[in-house]
């Protein structure tokens, strides 16, 4: 006989109690298998008449999670799918306005799309999506609040982005401050002003100094923005201290590269390079970090061994030096490159039916550049985002599918002020003009109007009302390292804060117990519908040798 929902949750508390791990919600894989059809299930009494509706699971609400989903309602009839969103937070952080809300430009919550907002049938599951059974079809949920759920899915798309590029360099995930969602970069504001703050009431010289010493790794579109935006607002800020010159503010931006924005044009990177050196930004270039340490770091010449290593005394180091896929890819078991899920390009994982995969964490194939994969940019993501959820809703019958193929729009850079530099469909411009294209494709891109218009009206009040230069109290306490603001350490095998081991997760459902031999068995168990086989797209092609990897291009 087959295993019931009712037994296997008895089995779950077993292994539960067994290894003193977090507790499962035991209670849903019922409800979210093979239980009554809600928080989507797609259980016997999930749909009207008793039918059974395939269950679409998306986990990650950013530039492609959220632009599929959206997309994906407007594809697929109400009752033809069950539509679940796993993610952290309730919203789409902007990150390509990051360095602007660091800046006092644009208030956090303006960058905030909300997902409720902009779904309408979908179902959010709030927590991080810490494993997948590519056999049974079901994905773990570790909730905010640390429990565990199991969720039964009949086309799962995996969109959960990046993670703080960090090289494994000492120091870096428990010293250096990153800048991948809205929590660092309010807290950067507010740690940059304590910063000022002490240094106006500091009565050593060299304790001013290295207060008012500020490093940024990274020379991509993220640092480049960032150190351009800071250098302005912190010269702004002096002024409200009366013991502190504009003159003592020292801005460093640290890349191992020979140029800035390296990605685009050398004219427009040069370009940049002026902007920021009238700043009196200082730019090291081939340099690498060795150290980051709570008051200093360490630098020396990129390939260079025998030179000798310089010592920064600072009290800030950010970090924009990259990124790299979400460590859940590396949990599944199938092939990646550099991380990132191989998939083909209809975003389908080969011999995984029903699995697909997009964004930062995928391996995107482009046709347009001899299947080298896909830049790790808002651009791509977005676009990628219309074509996987035209392919989604294609393997449950509606509509056909279609190869990704990217035409590269160009790229925006905001340096703050009157300064911008910006390609726009291989268009070389800077200055005003850059500006104009600047803001004019950050408010497009919002796509939310209730967003768009606060962003607006913030650039236009950052342009007659003097910043507020209050910090807001995020500042205070212990600093939380990159690991601990980006929660790294919920994945399987992730670091903890200061390195410990995580605590260990518990498994599925059907780990430690007899696996059912027979697909009724499995469907009763996990809630897996009987015809989740049926699809309209061809079958995925077998898998291909890997790729080479793009170097990583920032947010785009």
């Amino acid at each position: 006989m087959p295993p019931t929902p009712a037994s296997v949750r008895r089995i779950v508390r077993s292994v539960t109690a067994r290894r003193g791990a977090a507790p499962v919600d035991v209670s849903r894989v019922g409800a979210d298998g093979a239980g009554d059809g809600r928080d989507g299930g797609g259980g016997a009494g999930g749909a009207a008449g008793g039918g059974q509706v395939p269950r679409v699971v998306v986990v990650g609400s950013g530039f492609a999670g959220l632009r599929l989903l959206r997309r994906l309602e407007g594809l697929l009839p109400a009752d033809a799918a069950r539509l679940t969103v796993v993610s952290p937070v309730d919203h789409l952080p902007y990150t390509s306005l990051m360095p602007q809300v660091c800046a006092s430009s644009v208030e956090p919550r303006h960058l905030a799309v909300a997902t409720r907002g902009a779904l309408r049938r979908t179902v959010l599951r709030l927590g991080h999506a810490v494993a997948v059974d590519t056999e049974w079809h079901t994905v773990t949920v570790r909730g905010n609040d640390g429990t565990l759920t199991v969720l039964g899915w009949d086309r799962l798309v995996l969109a959960p982005g990046s993670i703080t590029r960090t090289f494994d360099i000492p120091g870096v995930r428990a010293h250096a401050i990153g800048l991948k969602n809205l929590t660092q970069a309010v807290y950067l504001r507010d740690h940059v002003l304590r910063q000022l703050e002490t240094a106006d009431a500091a009565p050593d010289g060299a304790q001013r100094r290295a207060l008012c010493t500020f490093v940024v790794v990274g020379g991509g579109y993220t640092g480049t923005e960032l150190v351009a935006q800071m250098t302005r607002f912190t010269r702004r800020a002096a002024a409200n201290y009366p013991r502190l010159r504009a003159e003592e503010i020292r801005w460093v931006l640290v890349d191992h590269a020979p140029a800035i924005l390296h990605e685009l044009a050398p004219a427009l990177g040069r370009r940049a390079a002026r902007v920021l050196a009238e700043r009196g930004v200082e730019i090291r270039l081939r340099t690498a970090v060795t150290e980051v340490g709570e008051r200093t770091v360490r630098l020396r010449g990129a390939g260079d061994a025998d030179r000798d290593e310089e010592t920064i005394e600072t009290r800030t180091v950010v970090w924009c030096a990259g990124v790299d896929p979400s460590p859940l890819m590396a949990t599944l078991g199938l092939p990646t490159v550099h991380g990132r899920l191989v998939v083909d390009e209809f975003f389908r994982v080969a011999g995984v039916d029903g699995l697909f995969a997009l964004g930062d964490a995928a391996a995107v194939p482009d046709l347009t550049r001899a299947g080298a994969p896909a830049g790790q940019t808002a651009q791509h993501a977005v676009r990628q985002a219309g074509v996987a959820a035209r392919n989604v809703a294609a393997s449950l019958g509606h509509g056909t599918i279609r190869p990704y193929r990217h035409h590269d729009l160009g790229f925006v850079v905001d340096l703050g002020g009157r300064d911008a530099v910006a390609n726009p469909l291989g268009l070389t411009l800077h200055g005003l003009p850059a500006v104009a294209v600047t803001r004019a494709y950050h408010a497009y891109a919002l796509n939310n109007g209730s967003n768009r218009a606060r962003v607006l009206t913030d650039w236009i009040l950052d342009l007659v009302i003097p910043h507020q230069i209050v910090q807001l109290g995020f500042a205070r306490g212990q600093r939380p390292g990159i690991a601990t603001a980006e929660e790294t350490s919920v994945y399987p095998g992730g670091r903890a804060p200061g390195g410990q081991e995580p605590a260990a997760m518990t498994p599925p459902p059907h780990e430690g117990t007899s696996r059912p031999e027979d697909a009724a068995a499995r469907d009763t168990a996990c809630g897996t519908v009987a015809d989740r086989g049926t699809q309209a797209a061809p079958p995925a092609p077998a898998a291909q040798p890997a790729p080479a990897a793009a170097p990583p291009t920032g947010t785009g």
